[in-house]
């Protein structure tokens, strides 16, 4: 959130259904995929400017199976991606599909997300795609959050020609 707000983006973070103290109740990962899209509409309404994407863990996975087909999304990130987590194993054959810049970023230590198979998770998405794992960090980054703002602030400002702001 600070990274992408850090270029003076627009920056909407919210909860999922049943999530801290938001309403309903969590549906699996399906009514969530709505809940991402109610938050592209209303970023849409509200500044109509193009979106960047980015979600964390399963917000991560949720939220690119909304962001991808969504023409307003003009680029994608991916933090701590989840292949495996808690006996769920997550497939990503959409992004096969998905032309638009995305930037993946793991911990090398990240218990969700075995180097492996996010890499070829990685290698299966449509290009333009960059992959980075941040040395030492876990699937929460803790300890190395400077490290995933600069990641962040470095793709964005490659793939979209925009500089952080300073003071």
């Amino acid at each position: 959130m600070k990274a992408l707000n850090s270029f003076g983006l627009p920056v909407l973070r919210f909860n999922f259904r049943g999530a801290g103290m938001s309403e309903g109740e969590h549906d699996r990962g399906h009514g969530e995929v709505d809940d991402v899209r109610a938050a592209l509409d209303w970023l849409d309404s509200e500044y109509h400017l193009p979106i960047i994407f980015c979600g964390f863990s399963f917000g991560a996975a949720t939220g690119l199976r909304a962001a991808c087909p969504d023409p307003r999304v003009v680029g994608l990130i991916s933090l701590g991606t989840p292949v495996a987590a808690e006996g769920r194993v997550y497939t990503y054959q959409f992004l096969q599909d998905c032309a638009r810049p995305k930037l993946f970023v793991s911990g090398s230590l990240d218990q969700y997300s075995p180097q492996d198979k996010l890499r070829e998770v990685v290698a299966a998405a449509h290009d333009p795609k960059e992959l980075l794992l941040i040395e030492g960090a876990d699937h929460f980054f803790e300890g190395h959050l400077p490290e995933l703002q600069h990641a962040i602030q470095s793709w964005a400002g490659k793939n979209f020609h925009i500089e952080a702001q300073t003071g």
